[in-house]
Formats: structure tokens, C-alpha cells, sequence
């Protein structure tokens, strides 16, 4: 990895693992000597502790990080319910807007990480307010996409759909990794196949499902299944 990276990572949907994918990345990178931050602006489904509202994803990302980040820089906007960020952001009188997201990621990437991955919530489409969706970050940011695709019934279109959103928003589909989140999904290699077939971005891994709940244990199996884009 010869320049400093940085690449969005959306997802087909929620609970696709985003965040087992993105950790893992972050563990190949790390592996590979190389230094790492992450960024997950906006959570939802954060819990109460002394020092504030923390979300188990953000927190499984920052462990990842080999750059001295606080929660906060990793993290910036955390809500409680775990709902659709922006209808927690209006609940809460909190203003959520894309250029403020992008002001808050900007101050990561500033950090010079030779890896930096930005994390979304949900899918392609998730509204930030009544006239953005969060497609806009990385669309003000500019970033590459890598697409997380959760292999189970129905994927296929999810995925061919989100990608072409991803284009129309004018940016760049850098990569995909399939993580099987279904154990018992039929046809996997045929699925796996028409994907290949309809993406011209690398297919970066196929994830099978893991034996741990551990986070860094998850984040070190994943890197093993995992391939830094070119």
C-alpha cells in the first residue's frame, strides 16, 4: 500500500456485518504493519457508561485502530434507541447533516492513517434528515465504497441495486466481500457466482461464519478470509 487509503464501507442492509468487516480489514492492515483508523460517525443503539453513550461497534473499531484516537474522534454522534439515526437525532433536537458528518471525518483522516475506514449504519439510503440520505458523506468526502454484502434469501438484488445507487452517486465501487451470514443459505457458490459475474469492482473475501463472539478474535478470523484492496 504505497499512498493512504481510505475507503466507506456500506452494507446491503443492516446486520450484514459492516462492522465484522470492517474490523477486519483493519486487522489485515495491521497485520501488514500498517497504521489504521476508523471512523463510524453516526450510531444508534448505544449504551449508558461513566464517561457517556458508547456503541459496541465503534468501540470493536476503535480497538482496531493503531492511531492514539479517543472514543469521541471515532464515534461523534452516539444515540441511545436503537432506531433509525435520524428519527433518534430528531427525538433528541440533535442537528444531523451531512456536512457536519464530513467535518467530524475529516478530522480523522487529517491524522495521516495509512488505512482509514469509514463506517455507514443500514444501507445506501439511510436518511440522515428530511433531504439527505448518508450517501452523502462519502459523496462529499469522495470516498471509494467497499460494499459488504450479507449472503442469505434475496442478497443478489439487494446488492445489484446498491451498486448501482453507488455509481449514480458518482463514486467509485472499489471492492465487495461476501459475508455469509446465513449458515444454512442455499446455493451460496451459485449466488456468489452472479455477483462475480455482475460486479467489476474484486471480490475481497468470503467470510464463513465464526466459532467466537470475542471481538478480536472475530476481527483477527475475518483478516484471514480478507484482501486490502489493490
Amino acid at each position: 500500500m504505497s499512498k493512504k487509503q481510505r475507503y466507506f464501507i456500506a452494507g446491503t442492509d443492516t446486520d450484514v456485518g459492516k462492522t465484522l468487516i470492517a474490523c477486519g480489514l483493519l486487522a489485515r492492515a495491521k497485520t501488514d504493519g500498517l497504521r489504521t483508523a476508523a471512523v463510524k460517525p453516526v450510531a444508534a443503539g448505544c449504551y449508558n457508561t461513566a464517561d457517556g453513550l458508547r456503541n459496541s461497534d465503534a468501540e470493536q473499531l476503535l480497538a482496531q485502530c493503531t492511531l492514539p484516537l479517543y472514543y469521541e474522534q471515532v464515534n461523534p454522534l452516539a444515540f441511545e434507541p436503537p432506531i433509525a439515526p435520524h428519527i433518534a437525532a430528531a427525538q433528541q433536537g440533535v442537528r444531523m447533516d451531512a456536512a457536519r458528518l464530513a467535518g467530524f471525518t475529516r478530522g480523522v483522516l487529517m491524522q495521516g492513517a495509512d488505512l482509514t475506514l469509514v463506517e455507514g449504519a443500514g444501507g445506501w439510503r439511510v436518511p440522515l434528515n428530511e433531504r439527505e440520505t448518508l450517501a452523502e458523506l462519502p459523496r462529499q468526502l469522495q470516498l471509494p465504497v467497499i460494499l459488504v454484502v450479507g449472503m442469505k434469501l434475496g442478497c443478489i438484488s439487494h446488492a445489484l441495486l446498491t451498486v448501482e445507487a453507488i455509481k449514480s452517486d458518482g463514486l467509485r465501487l472499489a471492492g465487495w466481500v461476501a459475508n455469509c451470514i446465513d449458515p444454512e443459505m442455499s446455493e451460496l457458490e451459485a449466488n456468489l457466482d452472479t455477483l462475480k459475474a455482475n460486479f467489476a469492482a474484486p471480490l475481497l473475501g468470503v467470510v464463513p461464519p465464526l466459532q467466537t463472539t470475542d471481538w478480536q478474535a472475530q476481527a483477527e478470523a475475518a483478516a484471514t478470509y480478507l484482501q486490502l484492496p489493490g
